[in-house]
C-alpha cells in the first residue's frame, strides 16, 4: 500500500496515515477466494476514492458554514483524487460490470451474467487461430491516426464504465456511468497527473502512492513519449513488458501481462508502431484465444480476444469492431463459483466512446 502525494497544503503525510488506518477498519476480512493482487488494489483504490470524495464534501460543507473570518484564514480546498485510474502493472483502469436491463442506443437488454468462460472453439465453430486475428488487428492499428501527442497536451478518453465492488466481501454491481479522463503527458516526475469527470464533477488526479516527488512516466503512467520508446519487435516487447509486470503467487504471470497490455490499449493513445507490436506480442502469450462475438459494456458485439486465469477463476476479454477492428471495450467475469460470486458473474466492463488529444485538461475535444 502506498501513500498519496502532491497536495498543495503539505498535510498529506498525516492524511495518508489516517487513510490507511481507515482502510484497515473498513476493508472486509479475507474470504478464502484467491483474488488476484491487482483486484485487491483495484478495490482498495475504489475505497480510497470514496474517502477522498467524502473528505472533500466534508471540507466544503465546513467551509460554507464557517464565519467569513475563519474562511479567510483557512480556505477549504478539496484534496486531489488519487490516481486509481493510472493502474499498476496488474490492475485494470476503473472499469465496470454489465447490468441487467440496460439498453444501449436501442440495443438489447444486457445480462447481469457473462458467458461462462468457455473457450472460443467451444463457443463458435468458425474460430480462427488467435495469431491470425491479432495479426489483422495489428495491421489495422498500424494505420491508426490518433497521434502524435505533444508533451504539453492531454490524452482524452470518454467511456461508459461500471464497476464491481468487493468492500462487502461479495461482488456487488454499481450503476453504469459516463467517465471522462484527461491524462497529462509532461515528462519527468509529476504531482498532477490529469483530471477525471464523473457525475458532473471534475477533479484532479494526484501522483501515485509513495511518489513524494511526483510520478514519472512508465508502465503505470504511460505517456505517448514513453510508449514510443518501447521495442516494436513483438518478442522483445513481450519480454520487456513481462519484466516490468510484477509477479504474484495469486495470479498467473501471463495473465498479469495480458491485463497490462489491455490497460495500455484501453486508456492511452498509442503510436501506430507500438500499437501494432502490442497486438502481435499478445498473440505470443500462452493461453490467449479468440472470443467470437464478444460484447462490451454497451452491448456492442465484436471480435474478441480473451485469456482465462484458472488460478483466480477470471476471464478477461477485449472487444474490437468487426468492420474496422478498432478497440471497443473490455470485460472481466468469473469462470467458476467462488466465495465472492457465482460462475459467470461480471467483474467489470467498459465501452470506449471517444479517444482524442486536447491542449488543456478538463476541456472536451471539438467534435
Amino acid at each position: 500500500m502506498t501513500t498519496t502525494t502532491g497536495t498543495d497544503d503539505g498535510r498529506d503525510g498525516q492524511d495518508g496515515r489516517d487513510d490507511r488506518a481507515e482502510l484497515a477498519r473498513l476493508l472486509p476480512p479475507a474470504t478464502g477466494f484467491a483474488l488476484p493482487p491487482g483486484r485487491h488494489e483495484h478495490h482498495r483504490e475504489r475505497l480510497m476514492h470514496q474517502i477522498d470524495h467524502d473528505t472533500a464534501a466534508s471540507a466544503s460543507a465546513s467551509a460554507s458554514s464557517a464565519p467569513a473570518s475563519a474562511k479567510d484564514r483557512a480556505p477549504a480546498r478539496p484534496r486531489p483524487l488519487r490516481p486509481s485510474f493510472l493502474a499498476p502493472a496488474i490492475t485494470f483502469a476503473l472499469v465496470g460490470v454489465l447490468v441487467a436491463g440496460y439498453s444501449a442506443q436501442g440495443g438489447p437488454d444486457l445480462p447481469v451474467r457473462a458467458d461462462s468462460g468457455a473457450s472460443a472453439s467451444e463457443r463458435a465453430g468458425n474460430a480462427q487461430p488467435v495469431a491470425q486475428v491479432l495479426g489483422r488487428i495489428s495491421d489495422a492499428a498500424a494505420e491508426s491516426g490518433e497521434g502524435p501527442v505533444g508533451d504539453d497536451q492531454f490524452v482524452y478518453v470518454r467511456s461508459q464504465v461500471q464497476g464491481g465492488d468487493l468492500t462487502s466481501g461479495k461482488l456487488v454491481t454499481g450503476p453504469l456511468a459516463e467517465r471522462e479522463i484527461w491524462y497529462a503527458q509532461k515528462p519527468g516526475p509529476q504531482k498532477r497527473l490529469g483530471y477525471i469527470r464523473e457525475g458532473g464533477e471534475t477533479l484532479p488526479i494526484n501522483a501515485e502512492f509513495g511518489d513524494t516527488d511526483g510520478t514519472r512516466e512508465g508502465i503505470s503512467r504511460p505517456t505517448y513519449r514513453w510508449l514510443s520508446t518501447l521495442p516494436t519487435d513483438p518478442r522483445r516487447l513481450l519480454d520487456h513488458l513481462t519484466a516490468l509486470t510484477p509477479k504474484s503467487e495469486r495470479q498467473e504471470h501471463a495473465q498479469a501481462v495480458f491485463e497490462q497490455i489491455g490497460y495500455l490499449i484501453r486508456e492511452t493513445v498509442l503510436p501506430p508502431e507500438t500499437a501494432a507490436a502490442l497486438y502481435r506480442a499478445a498473440a505470443l502469450i500462452p493461453g490467449v484465444t479468440e472470443a467470437p462475438d464478444a460484447v462490451d459494456a454497451l452491448g456492442r458485439h465484436g471480435v474478441g480476444i480473451a485469456r482465462e486465469d484458472r488460478g483466480s477463476s477470471t476471464r478477461s476479454e477485449w472487444v474490437f469492431d468487426p468492420e474496422g477492428l478498432a478497440f471497443l471495450g473490455s470485460r472481466t467475469f468469473l469462470t467458476a463459483d467462488t466465495a465472492i460470486g457465482a460462475k459467470g458473474a461480471l467483474f467489470d466492463a467498459q465501452a470506449v466512446l471517444k479517444r482524442s488529444v486536447v491542449d488543456e485538461g478538463g476541456v472536451r475535444p471539438q467534435d
